[in-house]
């Protein structure tokens, strides 16, 4: 009878352990963090897909489509966190000049006689062909020569302060379309306002093209950079696509209104201007450029904490040169600095780190040489140093501060000491760096910021003041 009982107590287990396995799923699967699906075996042997949300499947393979044609592959998180705020905005902006650049060209076209019955074809050609070059310097285009020069001069630089030369770019591309609009109002010089705005529009290819590629290795996080770009061109296709239907619609309006002209273009160049700074307002870099480098330091030596780029970003202003800064050099070639052997030598008097700094208060300015073996982390410190100099230089002290009473002391001594002192504040401002600055990189690294690599645009000059101990031993 005990046996008779136990039996179908044994089946009855076995059944109910079925019915949980029944009740789980074979495996799961995840799209990135967009999508997630269960697989569940059916009564017949075959696999079942569930999403695990429930929405419409035309609307899902609608917009399935529409993200792997113009976002990158594991988006979002393939990409930064910016980045869909910053393609919104740079989508508005793209439309507002495809707007404003179909209004310039038909000013230009208008200027060089087409439509103009009086005009021969001869003399509208040979206009327009002037326009694309220059009499003397370039049989290529106006721009040629000013775009290398540009590229020569500030092409290191783009790469360190990105959103500010994309915001230049802009403004200049604005100015380059107000010429071309101008341009007709103004027949005895149409020729040479023209060139001039093909000059800028050269200059704006350079800067806008480097910096787009600069926030384009920001924004790939999966070394999809390539992709990232791709995307990018798709969606500038798809807007310009609509600018040109929506041009279509606006030059019969504006064909013989030259007073409307200019309304538009002014309101399609204050949305396109006011997208643009909320472009590359939206980008947070972790990377330290100068500009972001002097706000942390700022903030740490205020209140001994280090912002995180969420907060530091916002505040990195966007038009430079409106404050009163220390002309700094980093990676300097000896040469430019010293030229007495004495100077090179207390430059070396005490000295351990990576970096030797030259300080003119005078001049306003600071050269700083790098060591052959200087790193990433040496090109913040010296930089750091720098900037500590500038600040205890240019601004007061505010009331809580780290190591307060010896910046106070170096602040004034900065201030008010003879030149001849220079040394000795470098000295000092090196001992008193050399307190704080591993709490401040400490900081960098849990705040979020990226330290083994920089934008704080070094020279490639690097010195080895090693030398002559490596041939005394």
């Amino acid at each position: 009878a005990i046996g008779e009982y136990c039996v179908p107590l044994k089946s009855s287990g076995a059944a109910a352990a079925m019915a949980d396995l029944e009740d789980q799923p074979l495996c799961t699967e995840s799209y990135g963090s967009r999508r997630a699906q269960c697989y569940w075996s059916l009564p017949s042997g075959r696999l079942s897909c569930i999403p695990d949300r429930k929405e419409d499947w035309r609307y899902r393979s609608l917009c399935d489509v529409f993200m792997s044609v113009f976002l990158p592959q594991g988006y979002p998180d393939s990409v930064s966190p910016d980045y869909l705020a910053y393609q919104i905005w740079d989508t508005v902006q793209a439309f507002a000049s495809s707007i404003t650049g179909t209004l310039a060209t038909h000013a230009v076209l208008k200027g060089v006689g087409v439509g103009d019955e009086t005009s021969t074809v001869t003399a509208a050609t040979v206009t327009w062909i002037l326009k694309g070059g220059t009499c003397l310097l370039s049989a290529y285009g106006t721009g040629m020569l000013g775009r290398i020069l540009f590229a020569w001069s500030k092409g290191s630089k783009l790469d360190c302060d990105a959103k500010q030369w994309r915001l230049f770019a802009d403004v200049l591309n604005d100015t380059a379309i107000l010429m071309e609009i101008m341009a007709p109002a103004f027949p005895a010089c149409f020729t040479l306002i023209v060139c001039i705005s093909g000059f800028f529009k050269c200059l704006v290819g350079v800067a806008g093209g480097a910096t787009r590629a600069a926030l384009t290795m920001h924004q790939a996080r999966r070394d999809n950079m390539a992709d990232v770009s791709a995307k990018d061109g798709s969606q500038e296709t798809l807007v310009n696509l609509a600018g040109l239907l929506f041009s279509l619609l606006l030059v019969p309006l504006v064909a013989d209104n030259l007073c409307l002209t200019y309304i538009l273009y002014g309101f399609f160049t204050t949305l396109h201007l006011y997208a643009n700074y909320r472009a590359v307002r939206a980008v947070c870099m972790e990377t330290l450029n100068r500009a972001r480098l002097r706000l942390v330091l700022r903030h740490f030596l205020e209140s001994g904490k280090v912002l995180d780029p969420a907060l530091v970003n916002p505040r990195e202003p966007l038009l430079l040169g409106f404050q009163k800064q220390l002309q700094l050099t980093l990676g300097a070639p000896l040469h430019t600095v010293v030229s007495h052997v004495a100077d090179f030598q207390k430059a070396l008097q005490g000295n351990s780190t990576n970096y030797l700094l030259f300080f003119n208060r005078t001049a306003g300015t600071v050269s700083v040489l790098l060591h052959q073996q200087a790193d990433s982390v040496d090109v913040i410190k010296a930089c750091t140093h720098a900037l500590l100099l500038e600040s205890l230089l240019y601004q007061p002290v505010p009331a809580s501060l780290v190591e307060r009473e010896s910046l106070l002391d170096l602040q004034h001594r900065l201030q008010e000491g003879p030149d001849s002192d220079n040394w000795a504040m470098v000295s000092e401002s090196h001992c008193l760096l050399d307190r704080i600055f591993l709490k401040f990189l400490s900081g960098l690294t849990e705040a979020g910021w990226v330290t083994d690599r920089n934008l704080l645009g070094p020279e490639e000059w690097r010195v080895d003041w090693t030398v002559a101990k490596k041939k005394a031993l």
